[in-house]
């Protein structure tokens, strides 16, 4: 493992009587052992796989919605929120459920955040000011709105047990008052092109979460960031890597990583931990989007001998989400209600879709092999997947 040469930040006095902690400037001097160089490799190769393979897939931008929600549901879960997937799915898709509007409203804010941060990257590149801007769109209506979204805090806050105080807690981040030189430090880095790509990003990871720059969202936020650099540094040209689902099913794993490079600045276990991240969620995505479009092939011959393009065209919209109703089907094909009923029964029949819904009006469908594929559990080691 690669260690650093001295601890990753020091610990400062504040007024109240409590110790905050300081994180050092990036980049630190990183023992290149040949554990790290192999777990580089192994995830420059992987990612470099799911980027070229993943890119030539009949429809990667279609594929890139349902992904995107997977990550916004297991990055909400690392916070507490309830939603599935199918929860969100079903629910865009006009289907009524029963979760709390908060969760599936919190999860919908990280799909608006990173759908947004994709756009805006156009514009401008990641910087303080994109951060900023995420954040607002993360907390705006939510739990957590108090916590003043889009503006980086002007109080201590502190990481604990529920009920702990500033002077028990398990991590006290920067104080207000070198908050700003904290994120001036991070944002420089966050610019350079020294280092190996993943390497950066693992990194800035790391002290984005340890200088905890607003009073709530720190933690969507800063994996938010993962997915917008892997773009704005085109490694990921169409966006179908997200983290989150490795961070969940090995969340006891990422905060002791965290943990370990605060206190003893080991540096070089959290790369493996990360890159081994990278790998896995690389070869974890590819064969769910393989296995997708092997699904919408084999549904492609079978309505090939319809006369009506409905039916096909609908397997489109499955792509983007396995859910469907008459009317969302009519409105996304723009048909009569009528037409996308025959379309769909059509598809009921060839036992693409199912009902999952009973309701006399506008029942609910869903392609069932879709969902099942976007469900299983996250792969957190070669040829291994979570229990």
């Amino acid at each position: 493992m690669a260690e650093l040469h001295g601890a990753a930040g020091r610990k400062i006095n504040c007024p109240g009587g409590y110790a905050a902690f300081m994180p050092d400037p990036l980049p630190p001097k990183l023992n290149w052992t040949p554990e790290l160089v192999r777990a580089l490799s192994d995830a420059d190769l992987r990612i470099g796989r799911l980027a070229g393979e993943g890119g030539r897939l009949p429809n990667p931008h279609l594929l890139m919605r349902p992904f995107l929600r997977r990550e916004a549901v297991l990055s909400s879960k690392i916070e507490g929120t309830q939603a599935t997937l199918g929860e969100l799915l079903a629910a865009e898709a006009g289907a009524a459920v029963a979760r709390s509007p908060d969760d599936l409203r919190e999860v919908g804010n990280y799909v608006a955040a990173l759908e947004y941060g994709i756009k805006r990257l156009q514009d401008i590149p990641l910087s303080l000011r994109l951060v900023c801007e995420l954040h607002e769109r993360l907390m705006k209506g939510v739990r957590g709105e108090h916590a003043t979204p889009g503006e980086f805090r002007r109080s201590q806050n502190w990481i604990g047990t529920p009920g702990c105080t500033l002077s028990n807690a398990a991590f006290v981040p920067p104080p207000p008052t070198e908050l700003m030189d904290c994120l001036g430090g991070w944002e420089k880095f966050l610019h350079q092109k020294e280092l190996p790509p993943l390497v950066q990003i693992g990194l800035a990871h790391y002290q984005f979460e340890a200088i905890h720059p607003f009073l709530d969202g720190n933690g969507r936020v800063g994996r938010l960031l993962i997915t917008l650099f892997l773009v704005e540094r085109s490694i990921m040209p169409t966006p179908l890597l997200y983290l989150s689902a490795f961070f969940e099913a090995t969340r006891r794993d990422y905060y002791d990583r965290l943990r370990s490079v605060s206190e003893r600045g080991e540096w070089g276990a959290w790369l493996h931990y990360f890159l081994n991240g990278v790998a896995r969620q690389s070869e974890d995505a590819l064969s769910r989007a393989q296995r997708i479009n092997s699904l919408l092939a084999q549904w492609r011959l079978a309505v090939a001998d319809i006369s009506s393009k409905s039916p096909l065209l609908l397997l489109d919209m499955l792509a983007a989400n396995p859910f469907l109703t008459i009317k969302k089907a009519a409105d996304g094909l723009g048909v009569a209600f009528t037409t996308a009923q025959r379309a769909v029964e059509r598809l009921e029949k060839l036992s693409i879709v199912r009902k999952v819904s009973q309701a006399k009006r506008d029942r609910v469908y869903c392609a069932k092999a879709v969902m099942d594929i976007l469900e299983e559990p996250a792969k957190v080691a070669p040829g291994q997947s979570e229990p």
